[in-house]
């Protein structure tokens, strides 16, 4: 097969293909014997009606067709590889040679990735959630198990937030008692939010005996309905915390003393902080570049990157044992909702990518066979398989350039987070050693001991 490529305008390109006869021929002949399973002809049981019999009855048009129909998509896959051509649809196919005899002929035209130009990358500031752990958050995680292992005391006064007020509740619309919003002795933590905004407004400042009525929208989004509540207080009771002392690090942990107990949290909540602002990194840093990239995006483009994304978490569902259908249930997500949130997520998405491909265009960015034959080796090692047979699979499926591409961006990224002002919260310069997630520095020690 030989195949050669042209450049059009609007962001297509034309693919020629030659498939010459020979090369043909086995496909030709399998086209023949799926022919000969469907045809019925005296004497001859189904499958077995010689070829040249079928010629004969049939003419070659027809088994060229179905020869065509079937290897054309794979002939096309292959000039695509061949010609490194990066499409985002689906290709508009026409057969200009070889319908009866001959060499098999046919050009392809595709719409591919946009190339754009984008400046003002370098020395990005970046600002992030501070690293650091501060008291205020230590002491934020203390109260918080002081709160879970708190005691509720009746009180006499009226009720304030992060109360529990015992109520019995009644929801109806026009008479009817709605499902789920009738209950009684329910025990309401006053500020929570739940249900309804209006419930806390009432319940504030209400005591033990009041009862209050009120009207408030339905919570459900769908429904354009107002719900009639009336709400009798029961009991106001007020949460007792206890101590910070020793006792409550026995009960509320492995450790004897509040002391080691606070020492452990602040090593906790400095880990989470560090992963959290690393990944803001990347987060951000990309977000800023998608800014950058100020070309209208096609419409095959985008539809590319949603089917993509869906794509992408469709198998996470998958692993967690749910499906797309499950998800949306769960989230309250409809299925023109989840669309939107495709095509917004898309649109940020392939303006980032644009992005990355130029910058490593611009810079020079591209990756080593010691760099690849090292992704290879991870890749290998997660599914279990030789190195030779991943790369002989990634090699027949056309995977290889992909997965290049994928770590030239990649590197793009860090080049540009390298060159990147890094800054928290108040605009202090972020300590880049304190970017590298907890873990990653684990492995690296783990690495320089063996």
């Amino acid at each position: 097969m030989n195949s050669t490529l042209e450049t059009l305008e609007d962001n297509k390109v034309k693919l020629s293909v030659t498939i010459d006869e020979v090369e043909f021929e086995p496909e030709l002949d399998a086209a023949y014997k799926r022919i000969s399973k469907e045809v019925r002809m005296p004497g001859f049981r189904p499958g077995k009606v010689p070829r040249k019999l079928l010629e004969k009855q049939l003419g070659p048009a027809m088994a060229r067709e179905e020869a065509m129909r079937s290897a054309l998509p794979e002939y096309y896959s292959k000039a695509v590889v061949d010609n490194g051509v990066d499409v985002i649809a689906a290709p508009e196919i026409e057969i200009t040679g070889g319908q009866e005899a001959g060499d098999i002929t046919f050009d392809a035209v595709v719409e591919v990735r946009p190339t754009v130009t984008v400046s003002g990358y370098e020395g990005l500031r970046i600002e992030v959630t501070s690293p650091h752990a501060t008291d205020a958050d230590l002491e934020e995680r203390v109260d918080s198990i002081r709160r879970q292992h708190a005691e509720l005391e009746t009180v006499e006064r009226a009720a304030t937030e992060g109360d529990h007020v015992t109520i019995d509740i009644a929801g109806t619309v026009d008479g009817e008692p709605v499902p789920g919003l009738t209950a009684e002795d329910y025990d309401y933590v006053l500020g929570s939010g739940a249900v309804v905004a209006e419930i806390d407004e009432n319940l504030t400042g209400a005591s033990a005996g009041d009862t209050v009525e009120f009207a408030a929208d339905h919570p459900a989004d769908d429904q354009d309905t107002s719900i009639d509540f009336v709400i009798e207080v029961k009991e106001v009771q007020e949460q007792v915390l206890p101590e910070a002392d020793d006792d409550l690090a026995k009960e509320a942990s492995e450790f004897d003393t509040m002391d080691e107990l606070r020492d452990d949290l602040m090593t906790r909540i400095a880990d989470v902080k560090r992963s959290q602002a690393a990944a803001e990194v990347d987060t951000k840093t990309s977000e800023a570049l998608a800014e950058l990239v100020t070309d209208d995006l096609s419409d095959a483009l985008i539809e590319d990157e949603m089917e993509n994304r869906a794509q992408e978490l469709a198998m996470r569902m998958q692993a967690q044992g749910l499906q797309l259908e499950q998800y949306l249930q769960i989230t309250g997500t409809t299925p023109e909702m989840f669309r939107e949130q495709l095509n917004e997520q898309a649109q940020t998405s392939a303006r980032v990518d644009l992005a990355l491909r130029a910058i490593a265009e611009a810079e020079g960015i591209d990756v080593d066979e010691d760099e690849l034959d090292t992704e290879l080796m991870h890749l290998a090692t997660q599914l279990d398989q030789p190195l030779a047979d991943v790369k002989t699979t990634l090699d027949a499926n056309g995977r290889m350039t992909a997965i290049r591409s994928d770590m030239r961006l990649r590197s793009a990224l860090q080049w540009v987070i390298e060159k990147a002002e890094i800054v928290d919260e108040d605009g202090n310069p972020v300590d880049r050693d304190l970017l590298t997630p907890p873990e990653q520095d684990d492995a690296d020690d783990a690495s320089e001991e063996e």
